[in-house]
C-alpha cells in the first residue's frame, strides 16, 4: 500500500474525537494522534497511517464514505478473527483495538499493526519484475498462506460458532443461485445474463462432495488482499478478514486460482500482475497445497467451479447495483464482463 494525502481526509476521521477515545492509551506509542495519511489499497474500507506524537505508526481502518448501519458487523467479525489468529502461524496484522461505537469518530473502526510490505498488483516492483524465481515465490507463498490458515482449528481458537457449517457444500450453491435468480428482476440484467448460470449450478449440485473438511475460509484470498516483503520474496501478511467464515479451506485455494492465467484459458482476461511469465500452473499450485496440508485434492475441480460460481455471483450483484444507479456504470459493466469470463472458465472446467 502507498500513502496518498487527500484534501478531504480530515472529514473522514476527526482527530480531536479520535484523541478522546478511551482505548487510545492502550495502543502502542505515546501521545496524541498527530496525523492521518490515506493509504491506497483499500476497496470496501478506507485505510490510514495513524502517526502518534512519538512517531509510532499504526493503521486505522474505517468503512467507506457512505457506510450504513450494517457496517459494524464486518468489523466485529474481523476483530474476532484477528484476535483468534494471534499466536498462530498465519501471517496477519496484529489487532490493537477497535470500536463499533459511532460516538467516537462517527463510524466503526479498528487500529492495526502497520505491515512493512506491498500489495502485488499491476506492475511488479524491483527484483520481482526481473527475477522469475521471485515471481514464482509470490505464487507459492500465497498458497502457503492459505495452507497455514487451513491448519488452524476453529474449535481450538474459540471460533467454532463463527458461521454455520451444516450442509456447507449444498448451501453454497443454493445461496448464490438464489442471488443470481433475484437479479433477473432488475431491468437491463436478463438481456445480458450468462446462459451458463443454471447449467453450472446444476453441475455443482450433482457433483457436490459427500464430505468436506471444515476450517477457516478467508473468503477473498487474492493478491489484492496480501502483502509481500520488499527485500525478499516472502509473504508478510494476509489482510482484510471481514469475509472470513467456516467452510472447506479448499475454497480459498480455488479462489486464488480464479485469478490465475495460463495457456488454454478462455480469452478476454489479463493477469493481475506484470510480468506474468514464469508463474507456476494451477496444477503445480494445487499439488503444492496438497503437500503442505496433506489434503486429498483429487476432487478439487468442484471447488474451482464453485469459486468461479460464487465470485461471478458477487460481481453480478455489483453490476445490478450499477444498473440501479448505486455504482458507477462503467465499473459495473467491467465487473459484469469479468463475471462472463468466469462463467466461461467454469464451463470449460466441466466440459460444457
Amino acid at each position: 500500500m502507498s500513502e496518498t494525502p487527500k484534501k478531504s481526509d480530515a472529514a473522514l476521521v476527526d482527530l480531536d474525537r479520535l484523541n478522546q477515545w478511551s482505548q487510545l492509551g492502550d495502543l502502542p506509542g505515546e501521545g496524541p494522534v498527530e496525523s492521518l495519511t490515506r493509504l491506497t489499497g483499500g476497496a470496501q474500507n478506507l485505510l490510514f497511517t495513524m502517526r502518534r506524537a512519538d512517531g509510532t505508526e499504526l493503521v486505522l481502518r474505517r468503512p467507506g464514505r457512505y457506510a450504513g448501519p450494517e457496517a459494524a458487523g464486518p468489523f466485529i467479525r474481523e476483530s474476532r478473527v484477528l484476535t483468534a489468529l494471534a499466536g498462530t502461524g498465519v501471517p496477519h496484522p496484529r489487532l490493537y483495538g477497535y470500536s463499533i461505537d459511532d460516538s467516537v469518530i462517527g463510524v466503526p473502526f479498528s487500529v492495526l499493526e502497520k505491515i512493512d510490505g506491498f500489495m502485488p498488483r499491476g506492475q511488479l516492483p524491483g527484483t520481482y519484475a526481473t527475477d522469475v524465481e521471485w515471481r514464482r515465490s509470490l505464487a507459492f507463498e500465497l498458497v502457503g498462506g492459505a495452507a497455514k490458515l487451513a491448519a488452524v482449528d476453529p474449535d481450538a481458537v474459540g471460533l467454532a460458532d463463527l458461521s454455520k457449517t451444516e450442509d456447507w457444500a449444498q448451501r453454497q450453491v443454493a445461496r448464490y443461485l438464489r442471488n443470481l435468480h433475484s437479479y433477473r428482476d432488475t431491468q437491463g440484467y436478463s438481456e445480458t445474463e450468462s446462459p451458463l448460470v443454471d447449467a453450472i449450478s446444476d453441475w455443482l449440485k450433482a457433483n457436490a462432495p459427500g464430505e468436506v473438511h471444515i476450517g477457516f475460509v478467508h473468503g477473498d484470498l487474492q493478491f489484492a488482499n496480501v502483502m509481500f516483503k520488499h527485500d525478499s520474496p516472502h509473504l508478510a501478511a494476509i489482510v482484510d478478514w471481514e469475509m472470513t467464515s467456516l467452510g472447506d479451506p479448499l475454497l480459498d485455494l480455488a479462489w486464488i486460482l480464479t485469478a490465475w492465467r495460463e495457456a488454454g484459458d478462455p480469452p478476454g482476461s489479463d493477469p493481475q500482475l506484470q510480468p506474468w511469465d514464469g508463474m507456476p500452473s494451477r496444477a503445480e499450485l494445487v499439488e503444492h497445497y496438497g503437500k503442505l496440508t496433506g489434503r486429498d485434492t483429487s476432487g478439487f475441480r468442484w471447488f474451482q467451479v464453485l469459486a468461479c460460481f460464487r465470485l461471478a455471483s458477487l460481481l453480478e450483484g455489483s453490476y445490478v447495483r450499477s444498473l440501479n444507479g448505486k455504482m458507477d456504470a462503467a465499473l459495473g459493466r467491467g465487473l459484469h464482463d469479468y463475471a462472463a469470463w468466469l462463467w466461461t472458465l467454469a464451463a470449460q472446467e466441466v466440459g460444457l
